[in-house]
């Protein structure tokens, strides 16, 4: 793994680290913060995890996520952890912009920077820059990373507990992005004690009444079949958003609910807030999200699983993606 020497002399002391992960962390971006953690504080580091924004209230189950800071809600705090920290670890994101106004703290402060990240162009935001876009997640880099420093034993039921979650939540229950290596990962932290059943049940069956009912609206009165582009479309306006009092979280996964259907290869999610359109784009095969979200939604992230956003109305916002279908048909329909 390169840079794995350096590193290892610049954690041969004890320092005080900060972790941090992208605005509204999803179980990828928490499981491998907790696991670094963990494991850090294990080595004798101290270690505080900041996040630009508050967790989803359905992980509230994960070992020690009580102590991660946000910086929405406790900027000032934040602010005094980060100065006179040594270390920051930059988890699940390549590009500083994807943490806000922490980034923008950050990126002013002297201290050694690393990133570890499996999404697609990396920016040069970190001294150190760890990327494997072969990655299934940040959580199975994160393992490789504790086992290039020579610690694989180190990792117990609590880190595996972690990684487990993050591997489970980036590859929908091992339908994405899996590999024989990931596998075998796998079969090494159930061997610690990883119970499959109970974290599964704790990630897969955590919705409350208003998420289900939520979920109905959606598929039954926002959903949308174009069959000629193989594309399904759910879209939120703002008056959903205010009906259901959509909170972070609550709309996590709807979009995969497209992909269900079997004509359906690409599978767009449409939410209107106070100032922006947010986007999350899934596909099947060959077809890359990625590519349409860098290109026109000034987004990205990996090939069948991406994000995008726009600062027009909801209105012009689907009628120009609409638009743009007929020049991705033959994909598509491939």
């Amino acid at each position: 793994m390169e840079y794995i020497s350096e590193i290892r002399t610049l954690l041969a002391q004890p320092k005080d680290i900060i972790i941090t992960s992208h605005r509204n962390p999803d179980g990828d971006a928490l499981g491998s913060s907790l696991a670094l953690y963990h494991y850090l504080m294990q080595s004798g580091h101290q270690v505080q995890i900041l996040f630009p924004s508050d967790y989803p209230d359905f992980f509230d189950w994960m070992p020690d996520i009580k102590r991660i800071l946000d910086f929405d809600n406790n900027p000032d705090e934040c602010k005094a952890i980060a100065e006179r920290a040594q270390v920051a670890f930059y988890l699940d994101f390549n590009s500083i912009d994807r943490i806000d106004k922490l980034g923008e703290l950050l990126d002013t402060l002297n201290m050694r920077k690393i990133m570890i990240d499996h999404h697609l162009y990396p920016e040069q935001a970190a001294d150190y820059i760890i990327s494997d876009t072969t990655a299934s997640s940040t959580c199975e880099m994160v393992f490789d990373f504790i086992c290039a420093l020579g610690d694989r034993k180190a990792i117990d039921r609590k880190i595996g507990d972690c990684l487990y979650t993050g591997i489970v939540t980036d590859t929908g229950s091992f339908k994405y992005n899996t590999s024989p290596k990931l596998f075998r990962l796998v079969s090494e932290l159930v061997e610690l004690g990883v119970d499959d059943y109970e974290l599964q049940d704790l990630i897969a069956n955590n919705l409350n009444e208003k998420q289900l009912r939520l979920l109905g609206h959606c598929l039954h009165n926002r959903m949308e079949i174009l069959p000629e582009f193989k594309t399904g479309i759910i879209s939120l306006t703002k008056e959903d958003y205010a009906s259901f009092d959509i909170q972070r979280g609550d709309t996590e996964g709807i979009v995969n609910y497209l992909l269900k259907l079997r004509e359906i290869r690409f599978a767009a999610f449409f939410m209107e807030q106070p100032t922006i359109v947010k986007m999350s784009f899934r596909s099947k095969g060959d077809f890359s999200v990625h590519e349409l979200a860098r290109k026109h939604f000034k987004g990205g992230g990996h090939k069948n699983a991406s994000g995008g956003s726009s600062f027009q109305t909801l209105s012009a916002t689907l009628k120009r993606f609409k638009a743009l279908l007929p020049e991705y048909a033959s994909e598509l329909n491939h």
